[in-house]
């Protein structure tokens, strides 16, 4: 494998401290800094989501600063249980503060996706949105295929393209790109997932500036 010059290994090495301390001692920045490299884009794209969640059991896997957690609870009253994990004890503070002020009794769990401390199918669908690398780890699926109902979902939303062509849009697509946040869709990143049993399909959501990729995991029902 071709070696990458010093300065992208670098530029990398800086991004994952960046994002590491914004995910854990800056996390009371992350609204701000995603509100400003989406163009106020962020929440909106969160909750895009919320069609292909209908519970009555859900998981957020990796829920940030709570914003999906907030609109589920809000947005399906009927659902008996809405839980929330990150590895962050600094975003779930966070969250837990939204969810008080919003008059939500908070359900969240500090704990890894790839170790879930859940009981084998418990939920019927488990979401995760702009998740980090651990999304792709084969233990990552292997613990959700675990914890969801035969029949449940597993739902994705990686990606997120801006699209609009104005100057600021343009470079902020721009910088989305040189970060990684917005590579090209590759259909090869869904073998893992499907080794592990899932069915799998992808939908696009389609908004005025922006596009967002959603991938839909179904666990069989084998009765």
């Amino acid at each position: 494998m071709k070696t990458l010059p010093v300065f992208v290994r670098s530029f990398y090495i800086f991004l994952r401290l960046f994002f590491y301390l914004l995910y854990n001692p800056f996390a009371w920045t992350y609204d701000l800094v995603a509100n400003i490299v989406s163009l106020g884009m962020w929440k909106n794209w969160v909750v895009s989501v919320l069609p292909y969640l209908d519970g009555p059991y859900i998981l957020e896997i990796g829920h940030g600063p709570g914003h999906l957690q907030k609109a589920l609870r809000n947005k399906l009253p009927k659902a008996k249980c809405v839980c929330g994990l990150d590895l962050s004890r600094t975003m779930s503070r966070i969250t837990r503060k939204r969810l008080v002020r919003g008059g939500i009794v908070p359900r969240l769990v500090n704990g890894r996706a790839q170790q879930l401390p859940f009981s084998k199918e418990t939920f019927h669908q488990v979401v995760a949105t702009f998740p980090a690398e651990y999304i792709l780890q084969p233990e990552t699926f292997i613990e959700v295929s675990r914890v969801l109902k035969p029949g449940g979902a597993f739902v994705i939303l990686p990606l997120a393209w801006i699209t609009g062509q104005a100057i600021h849009e343009r470079a902020a697509a721009g910088l989305f790109h040189i970060t990684g946040q917005a590579p090209a869709w590759d259909e090869r990143i869904l073998e893992p997932i499907k080794k592990i049993g899932f069915q799998t399909k992808v939908e696009w959501i389609t908004f005025k500036s922006s596009k967002l990729l959603v991938i839909l995991a179904d666990k069989p029902n084998l009765l």
